[in-house]
């Protein structure tokens, strides 16, 4: 009785939806990458919405994916749990909680292609400045403050309420403090793990948690907690210049994705 009263998704039913191999095709990979990026790869994540793009739309992969990747909080923030840096989160989360409820309030007023792109655009001059200069002598740490932190934690807020990009404003924030790559890891495990609980609220508003797509997310819980578990352990065996090597990597990859995804939102290509 109950799946009569839903809208019908585009799969028909909801068990024709789940065996579909079509949905798995894509939602699994897209799970295992966003996985690789919760156990301490960051921007892997990024990489994965194009596939679930393919089978659903982007404000249902929204809410299919959002209790798979507080499944996968739970893993990251239990295995780093003493790896994390409590300044950083504290000059981070006030401008992250607003930026949230700026993109609730202002989410069909702001052109996401506009924020995709400048976003793109930052993350790729910031990764390309920092792998050219790779082989220099390297600078020294900057410091955590709050006018710096409220900055880029409210547009990290923001671009994951409006786009689902809060990864790179993070990133450009976080990755100057050269912290070890536990705590660099542990302390986003627990910001995006808060980021993604504020956010459940403006979902429920939202209308988004219906019972389609929450037995998707159900379905999808045991790749998302083994992919964690993987980029956990996998972060622990990379030395530090590697690690950040590879996190500069991909963050230009996921800057230029970006920077494509916002022209072509906003018809430029």
């Amino acid at each position: 009785m109950i799946w009569r009263k839903r809208r019908p998704s585009p799969f028909g039913p909801l068990p024709i939806m789940l065996l579909d191999p079509a949905f798995f095709a894509a939602m699994v990979p897209a799970v295992i990458l966003m996985g690789l990026s919760k156990g301490g790869f960051s921007g892997l994540g990024l990489l994965s919405l194009p596939l679930m793009a393919q089978v659903v739309s982007p404000v249902t992969a929204a809410a299919i994916m959002l209790p798979v990747l507080m499944s996968q909080d739970v893993v990251t923030v239990w295995s780093y749990r003493r790896d994390f840096d409590r300044r950083t989160l504290a000059t981070l989360l006030p401008g992250a909680a607003l930026g949230i409820f700026a993109g609730y309030l202002l989410a069909a007023r702001v052109a996401d292609g506009a924020v995709v792109l400048a976003i793109g655009l930052i993350s790729v001059v910031f990764a390309l400045r920092n792998l050219v200069s790779g082989g220099k002598a390297e600078r020294p740490p900057t410091r955590s403050n709050y006018p710096q932190g409220t900055f880029w934690g409210a547009l990290s807020g923001f671009t994951s309420m409006i786009a689902h990009a809060g990864g790179p404003p993070y990133q450009i924030y976080t990755m100057p403090l050269r912290l070890p790559p536990a705590v660099f890891v542990g302390t986003g495990a627990i910001f995006f793990a808060l980021i993604n609980v504020i956010k459940v609220f403006p979902y429920i508003a939202l209308g988004q948690f219906t019972t389609a797509n929450l037995t998707a997310s159900l379905a999808l819980l045991p790749v998302a907690i083994v992919s964690t578990m993987a980029g956990v352990w996998l972060v622990r065996k990379v030395p530090v210049k590697r690690f950040y090597r590879i996190i500069y990597s991909l963050l230009l990859l996921v800057g230029l994705k970006l920077t494509y995804d916002g022209l072509k939102g906003l018809h430029w290509l």
